[in-house]
Protein backbone atom coordinates (compact mmCIF):
# COMPACT_ATOMS: atom_id res chain seq x y z
CA UNK A 1 0.00 0.00 0.00
CA UNK A 2 0.85 3.48 -0.93
CA UNK A 3 1.03 6.22 1.50
CA UNK A 4 -0.07 9.69 0.16
CA UNK A 5 0.40 12.99 1.67
CA UNK A 6 -0.69 16.49 0.83
CA UNK A 7 2.14 19.37 -0.04
CA UNK A 8 1.81 20.56 2.78
CA UNK A 9 2.47 17.69 4.99
CA UNK A 10 5.29 16.85 2.99
CA UNK A 11 6.57 19.93 3.34
CA UNK A 12 6.08 19.78 7.50
CA UNK A 13 7.82 16.50 7.34
CA UNK A 14 10.72 18.03 5.60
CA UNK A 15 11.37 21.23 8.01
CA UNK A 16 10.98 18.69 10.94
CA UNK A 17 13.87 16.52 9.31
CA UNK A 18 16.23 19.25 8.65
CA UNK A 19 15.19 20.88 12.16
CA UNK A 20 16.82 17.62 13.72
CA UNK A 21 19.76 17.05 11.74
CA UNK A 22 20.74 20.47 12.58
CA UNK A 23 20.42 19.34 16.29
CA UNK A 24 22.09 16.60 15.92
CA UNK A 25 25.11 18.08 14.18
CA UNK A 26 28.10 20.30 15.64
CA UNK A 27 27.74 24.07 15.52
CA UNK A 28 30.23 24.77 13.03
CA UNK A 29 29.07 22.39 10.80
CA UNK A 30 25.53 24.51 10.93
CA UNK A 31 27.09 26.97 8.82
CA UNK A 32 25.65 27.94 5.15
CA UNK A 33 28.30 28.08 2.67
CA UNK A 34 27.54 30.06 -0.53
CA UNK A 35 27.42 26.89 -2.25
CA UNK A 36 24.90 25.37 -0.23
CA UNK A 37 22.26 28.44 -0.78
CA UNK A 38 22.88 27.97 -4.72
CA UNK A 39 22.36 24.36 -4.52
CA UNK A 40 18.87 23.53 -6.81
CA UNK A 41 16.17 21.02 -5.83
CA UNK A 42 15.69 17.74 -7.60
CA UNK A 43 13.06 18.60 -10.92
CA UNK A 44 10.45 16.89 -11.65
CA UNK A 45 12.19 14.98 -14.36
CA UNK A 46 14.53 13.58 -12.08
CA UNK A 47 11.33 12.27 -9.26
CA UNK A 48 9.76 10.36 -12.15
CA UNK A 49 12.64 8.51 -13.15
CA UNK A 50 13.37 7.41 -9.76
CA UNK A 51 10.00 6.74 -9.18
CA UNK A 52 9.71 4.99 -12.83
CA UNK A 53 9.47 1.46 -13.16
CA UNK A 54 12.94 0.23 -13.56
CA UNK A 55 14.10 -2.21 -16.72
CA UNK A 56 13.41 -5.88 -16.10
CA UNK A 57 10.64 -5.12 -13.57
CA UNK A 58 7.54 -7.16 -15.06
CA UNK A 59 4.16 -6.08 -16.43
CA UNK A 60 1.08 -7.28 -14.93
CA UNK A 61 -0.44 -7.23 -18.76
CA UNK A 62 2.13 -8.94 -20.03
CA UNK A 63 2.26 -11.42 -16.60
CA UNK A 64 -0.88 -12.43 -17.41
CA UNK A 65 -1.13 -13.64 -21.41
CA UNK A 66 1.80 -15.90 -19.85
CA UNK A 67 -0.07 -17.38 -17.85
CA UNK A 68 -2.65 -17.57 -20.00
CA UNK A 69 -0.19 -19.55 -22.72
CA UNK A 70 1.25 -21.88 -19.53
CA UNK A 71 -2.01 -22.53 -18.49
CA UNK A 72 -3.99 -23.00 -21.55
CA UNK A 73 -2.04 -22.64 -24.75
CA UNK A 74 -4.87 -22.08 -26.94
CA UNK A 75 -5.19 -18.19 -25.92
CA UNK A 76 -1.79 -16.98 -27.52
CA UNK A 77 0.02 -17.78 -30.62
CA UNK A 78 3.88 -17.82 -31.02
CA UNK A 79 5.55 -15.80 -33.86
CA UNK A 80 6.27 -17.43 -37.30
CA UNK A 81 9.28 -19.89 -37.63
CA UNK A 82 9.97 -20.10 -34.01
CA UNK A 83 9.69 -23.00 -31.60
CA UNK A 84 8.24 -23.38 -27.96
CA UNK A 85 8.45 -26.61 -25.97
CA UNK A 86 6.70 -27.71 -22.82
CA UNK A 87 6.38 -30.49 -19.57
CA UNK A 88 3.14 -31.50 -18.18
CA UNK A 89 3.14 -33.05 -15.01
CA UNK A 90 -0.18 -34.64 -14.26
CA UNK A 91 -1.66 -37.15 -11.27
CA UNK A 92 -5.29 -38.09 -11.26
CA UNK A 93 -6.50 -40.10 -9.12
CA UNK A 94 -10.33 -41.74 -9.43
CA UNK A 95 -12.28 -43.94 -6.35
CA UNK A 96 -15.80 -45.69 -6.97
CA UNK A 97 -17.95 -48.23 -5.50
CA UNK A 98 -19.68 -50.36 -7.64
CA UNK A 99 -22.20 -52.87 -7.04
CA UNK A 100 -22.03 -56.44 -8.39
CA UNK A 101 -24.92 -58.20 -8.64
CA UNK A 102 -26.21 -61.30 -10.55
CA UNK A 103 -29.91 -61.88 -11.46
CA UNK A 104 -30.26 -65.87 -11.50
CA UNK A 105 -33.65 -67.85 -11.54
CA UNK A 106 -35.82 -64.35 -10.76
CA UNK A 107 -33.84 -63.51 -7.55
CA UNK A 108 -30.30 -62.13 -6.87
CA UNK A 109 -28.05 -64.61 -6.51
CA UNK A 110 -24.59 -62.14 -5.73
CA UNK A 111 -24.93 -58.78 -3.87
CA UNK A 112 -21.37 -57.12 -2.77
CA UNK A 113 -20.00 -54.13 -3.04
CA UNK A 114 -16.50 -53.82 -5.23
CA UNK A 115 -13.98 -51.01 -4.10
CA UNK A 116 -12.02 -49.72 -7.17
CA UNK A 117 -9.38 -47.04 -7.49
CA UNK A 118 -7.31 -45.55 -10.20
CA UNK A 119 -3.82 -43.83 -9.94
CA UNK A 120 -2.31 -42.37 -12.99
CA UNK A 121 0.53 -40.39 -13.82
CA UNK A 122 0.98 -38.68 -17.27
CA UNK A 123 3.99 -36.85 -18.62
CA UNK A 124 3.23 -34.79 -21.55
CA UNK A 125 5.74 -33.06 -24.15
CA UNK A 126 3.98 -30.67 -25.71
CA UNK A 127 5.87 -28.87 -29.56
CA UNK A 128 4.43 -25.70 -30.56
CA UNK A 129 5.58 -24.38 -34.20
CA UNK A 130 4.94 -20.73 -35.50
CA UNK A 131 3.68 -21.71 -39.23
CA UNK A 132 2.14 -18.22 -39.56
CA UNK A 133 2.36 -15.11 -36.96
CA UNK A 134 -1.34 -16.50 -36.67
CA UNK A 135 -1.19 -19.75 -37.00
CA UNK A 136 0.57 -22.32 -34.85
CA UNK A 137 0.98 -26.01 -35.10
CA UNK A 138 1.27 -28.71 -32.14
CA UNK A 139 2.69 -31.77 -31.71
CA UNK A 140 1.47 -33.54 -28.19
CA UNK A 141 3.39 -36.63 -26.62
CA UNK A 142 1.73 -38.12 -23.44
CA UNK A 143 3.22 -41.00 -21.75
CA UNK A 144 1.40 -42.61 -18.81
CA UNK A 145 1.89 -44.95 -15.92
CA UNK A 146 -1.08 -46.30 -14.12
CA UNK A 147 -2.17 -48.39 -11.21
CA UNK A 148 -5.33 -49.52 -10.61
CA UNK A 149 -6.97 -51.51 -7.90
CA UNK A 150 -10.05 -53.33 -7.43
CA UNK A 151 -11.21 -56.77 -5.52
CA UNK A 152 -11.40 -59.23 -8.50
CA UNK A 153 -7.76 -57.68 -10.01
CA UNK A 154 -4.78 -55.23 -9.96
CA UNK A 155 -2.13 -54.08 -12.19
CA UNK A 156 0.36 -51.21 -13.16
CA UNK A 157 0.63 -49.85 -16.81
CA UNK A 158 3.47 -47.82 -18.42
CA UNK A 159 3.19 -47.05 -22.31
CA UNK A 160 2.69 -44.71 -24.76
CA UNK A 161 -0.79 -42.59 -24.59
CA UNK A 162 -2.58 -40.72 -27.38
CA UNK A 163 -0.64 -38.72 -29.91
CA UNK A 164 -2.26 -35.50 -30.89
CA UNK A 165 -1.62 -33.39 -33.43
CA UNK A 166 -3.30 -30.34 -34.44
CA UNK A 167 -3.11 -26.33 -34.72
CA UNK A 168 -4.44 -22.36 -33.65
CA UNK A 169 -5.59 -19.97 -36.14
CA UNK A 170 -6.48 -16.58 -34.60
CA UNK A 171 -8.32 -15.14 -37.30
CA UNK A 172 -8.26 -11.38 -36.31
CA UNK A 173 -5.32 -9.13 -34.97
CA UNK A 174 -5.20 -8.69 -30.81
CA UNK A 175 -6.06 -5.67 -30.07
CA UNK A 176 -5.85 -4.01 -26.36
CA UNK A 177 -9.72 -3.41 -25.83
CA UNK A 178 -11.11 -6.27 -27.69
CA UNK A 179 -11.28 -9.57 -26.91
CA UNK A 180 -8.93 -11.95 -28.20
CA UNK A 181 -10.57 -14.96 -30.70
CA UNK A 182 -8.78 -18.29 -31.08
CA UNK A 183 -9.87 -21.37 -33.32
CA UNK A 184 -8.31 -24.52 -32.24
CA UNK A 185 -8.94 -28.27 -34.25
CA UNK A 186 -6.58 -30.87 -33.31
CA UNK A 187 -6.93 -35.07 -34.29
CA UNK A 188 -6.11 -37.43 -31.73
CA UNK A 189 -4.25 -40.69 -32.96
CA UNK A 190 -5.00 -44.15 -31.24
CA UNK A 191 -1.23 -44.78 -30.04
CA UNK A 192 -1.75 -45.91 -26.60
CA UNK A 193 -2.77 -49.51 -25.17
CA UNK A 194 -7.01 -49.65 -25.98
CA UNK A 195 -9.51 -50.47 -23.63
CA UNK A 196 -11.26 -52.50 -26.10
CA UNK A 197 -8.18 -55.11 -26.81
CA UNK A 198 -7.15 -55.17 -22.69
CA UNK A 199 -7.53 -59.04 -21.95
CA UNK A 200 -8.28 -59.07 -18.00
CA UNK A 201 -5.61 -59.32 -15.79
CA UNK A 202 -3.11 -57.80 -18.11
CA UNK A 203 -2.61 -54.24 -17.39
CA UNK A 204 -4.27 -51.22 -18.03
CA UNK A 205 -5.54 -49.11 -20.85
CA UNK A 206 -3.39 -45.93 -21.49
CA UNK A 207 -5.68 -44.68 -24.50
CA UNK A 208 -9.26 -43.85 -25.67
CA UNK A 209 -8.50 -46.88 -28.71
CA UNK A 210 -10.40 -44.60 -31.30
CA UNK A 211 -8.99 -41.98 -33.48
CA UNK A 212 -11.24 -38.39 -32.78
CA UNK A 213 -11.72 -35.18 -34.18
CA UNK A 214 -11.73 -31.93 -32.21
CA UNK A 215 -12.74 -28.50 -33.04
CA UNK A 216 -13.05 -25.29 -29.92
CA UNK A 217 -13.49 -21.48 -30.10
CA UNK A 218 -11.65 -19.80 -27.51
CA UNK A 219 -12.02 -16.13 -26.12
CA UNK A 220 -10.04 -13.92 -23.79
CA UNK A 221 -9.59 -10.32 -22.52
CA UNK A 222 -7.53 -8.61 -20.31
CA UNK A 223 -8.90 -6.29 -17.67
CA UNK A 224 -5.41 -4.97 -16.20
CA UNK A 225 -4.72 -6.86 -13.47
CA UNK A 226 -7.69 -9.24 -14.35
CA UNK A 227 -8.02 -11.73 -17.42
CA UNK A 228 -11.22 -13.33 -18.33
CA UNK A 229 -11.63 -16.25 -20.54
CA UNK A 230 -14.09 -18.96 -21.76
CA UNK A 231 -13.77 -21.72 -24.18
CA UNK A 232 -16.49 -24.15 -26.10
CA UNK A 233 -15.22 -27.47 -27.66
CA UNK A 234 -17.20 -30.47 -29.68
CA UNK A 235 -15.28 -33.74 -30.27
CA UNK A 236 -16.67 -36.23 -33.21
CA UNK A 237 -15.00 -39.87 -32.83
CA UNK A 238 -14.08 -43.21 -35.53
CA UNK A 239 -15.62 -46.17 -34.58
CA UNK A 240 -13.25 -48.59 -33.11
CA UNK A 241 -13.95 -51.81 -35.40
CA UNK A 242 -12.98 -55.42 -35.82
CA UNK A 243 -12.67 -56.25 -32.14
CA UNK A 244 -12.35 -59.43 -30.12
CA UNK A 245 -12.55 -58.70 -26.36
CA UNK A 246 -14.30 -61.22 -24.26
CA UNK A 247 -16.55 -59.72 -21.93
CA UNK A 248 -18.35 -62.06 -19.93
CA UNK A 249 -20.36 -64.43 -21.91
CA UNK A 250 -20.07 -61.98 -25.01
CA UNK A 251 -17.36 -60.80 -27.36
CA UNK A 252 -17.15 -57.36 -27.97
CA UNK A 253 -17.19 -57.02 -31.75
CA UNK A 254 -17.43 -52.77 -32.07
CA UNK A 255 -17.95 -49.77 -30.38
CA UNK A 256 -19.31 -46.09 -31.40
CA UNK A 257 -18.45 -43.95 -29.55
CA UNK A 258 -20.68 -40.77 -28.55
CA UNK A 259 -20.22 -37.47 -29.13
CA UNK A 260 -19.13 -35.00 -26.53
CA UNK A 261 -19.54 -30.89 -26.03
CA UNK A 262 -17.64 -29.39 -23.22
CA UNK A 263 -17.18 -25.80 -22.25
CA UNK A 264 -15.17 -23.97 -19.83
CA UNK A 265 -14.43 -20.42 -18.35
CA UNK A 266 -12.18 -18.61 -15.64
CA UNK A 267 -10.11 -16.09 -14.75
CA UNK A 268 -6.89 -15.32 -14.14
CA UNK A 269 -5.17 -12.08 -11.62
CA UNK A 270 -2.04 -10.63 -11.29
CA UNK A 271 -1.27 -10.47 -7.77
CA UNK A 272 2.28 -8.83 -8.54
CA UNK A 273 5.54 -8.95 -11.33
CA UNK A 274 6.02 -12.63 -10.67
CA UNK A 275 3.44 -14.51 -9.38
CA UNK A 276 -0.66 -14.88 -10.58
CA UNK A 277 -3.51 -16.66 -9.11
CA UNK A 278 -5.80 -18.78 -11.80
CA UNK A 279 -9.14 -20.29 -11.06
CA UNK A 280 -11.03 -21.83 -14.25
CA UNK A 281 -14.49 -24.22 -14.32
CA UNK A 282 -14.40 -27.08 -17.00
CA UNK A 283 -17.55 -29.65 -17.90
CA UNK A 284 -17.90 -31.91 -20.48
CA UNK A 285 -20.99 -33.87 -21.58
CA UNK A 286 -20.86 -37.28 -23.52
CA UNK A 287 -23.16 -39.25 -25.20
CA UNK A 288 -23.92 -42.92 -24.71
CA UNK A 289 -21.80 -45.30 -26.91
CA UNK A 290 -22.94 -47.98 -28.37
CA UNK A 291 -21.62 -51.60 -28.24
CA UNK A 292 -21.79 -54.28 -30.44
CA UNK A 293 -21.64 -58.05 -29.71
CA UNK A 294 -20.92 -61.26 -31.71
CA UNK A 295 -23.82 -62.41 -30.89
CA UNK A 296 -26.22 -59.34 -32.26
CA UNK A 297 -26.68 -57.67 -29.17
CA UNK A 298 -26.63 -54.04 -29.32
CA UNK A 299 -26.31 -52.06 -26.14
CA UNK A 300 -25.72 -48.35 -25.05
CA UNK A 301 -24.13 -46.74 -22.28
CA UNK A 302 -25.53 -43.78 -20.07
CA UNK A 303 -24.60 -40.14 -20.84
CA UNK A 304 -21.61 -39.14 -18.76
CA UNK A 305 -20.95 -35.69 -17.41
CA UNK A 306 -17.37 -34.80 -16.61
CA UNK A 307 -16.92 -30.96 -14.50
CA UNK A 308 -13.80 -29.83 -12.69
CA UNK A 309 -13.19 -26.85 -10.84
CA UNK A 310 -9.25 -25.80 -11.11
CA UNK A 311 -7.05 -23.14 -8.71
CA UNK A 312 -3.92 -22.24 -9.85
CA UNK A 313 -0.64 -20.43 -9.00
CA UNK A 314 2.08 -18.96 -11.34
CA UNK A 315 5.31 -17.92 -10.50
CA UNK A 316 8.07 -16.61 -12.55
CA UNK A 317 11.49 -17.70 -11.87
CA UNK A 318 13.09 -16.28 -14.98
CA UNK A 319 12.15 -13.42 -17.69
CA UNK A 320 11.41 -16.03 -19.88
CA UNK A 321 10.49 -19.37 -17.07
CA UNK A 322 6.98 -19.29 -15.62
CA UNK A 323 5.71 -22.47 -13.43
CA UNK A 324 2.43 -22.87 -12.99
CA UNK A 325 0.71 -25.29 -10.42
CA UNK A 326 -2.59 -26.40 -10.47
CA UNK A 327 -5.16 -28.57 -8.35
CA UNK A 328 -8.41 -29.65 -9.89
CA UNK A 329 -11.76 -30.87 -7.51
CA UNK A 330 -13.96 -33.46 -9.88
CA UNK A 331 -17.57 -32.22 -9.51
CA UNK A 332 -19.73 -35.32 -10.51
CA UNK A 333 -19.46 -38.73 -9.98
CA UNK A 334 -18.42 -38.82 -14.23
CA UNK A 335 -14.80 -36.88 -12.78
CA UNK A 336 -11.67 -37.35 -11.39
CA UNK A 337 -11.88 -37.36 -7.32
CA UNK A 338 -8.41 -34.96 -7.92
CA UNK A 339 -5.99 -33.93 -9.92
CA UNK A 340 -2.66 -32.25 -9.59
CA UNK A 341 -0.37 -30.53 -12.36
CA UNK A 342 2.73 -28.90 -13.22
CA UNK A 343 3.42 -27.26 -16.16
CA UNK A 344 7.02 -26.20 -17.35
CA UNK A 345 8.33 -24.24 -20.39
CA UNK A 346 11.65 -26.17 -21.78
CA UNK A 347 13.87 -24.37 -23.18
CA UNK A 348 17.05 -25.95 -25.61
Amino acid sequence: MIARTTPFARHALAGAIASALLLAMPAHAQQTTPSDATTKPADAAAVREALAKKEGEGDQSKLLKETLTSVDKQYTLIRHNQFQFSYDLTYSYIGQEKIVTDLAGGGVSLFSIENTSSHTITNTFSADYGLRDNLTGNVTLPVLSRYSDSGSASGVSNSLGDISVGGRFQPFEAKRDAPGMTLTGNVRLPTGRSPFKIIAGSGQATGSGVTAFSAGLNLNRIVDPVALFGSINGTLSLPAAHLYQVNGTRILTKVQPGASVGFGMGFAYALSYDISTTMSFQEAISAGSKLHFADGLVAKTTMQTSAILNMGLGYKVSPKTTVNLSVGIGLTADSPNITVGMNLPLSF
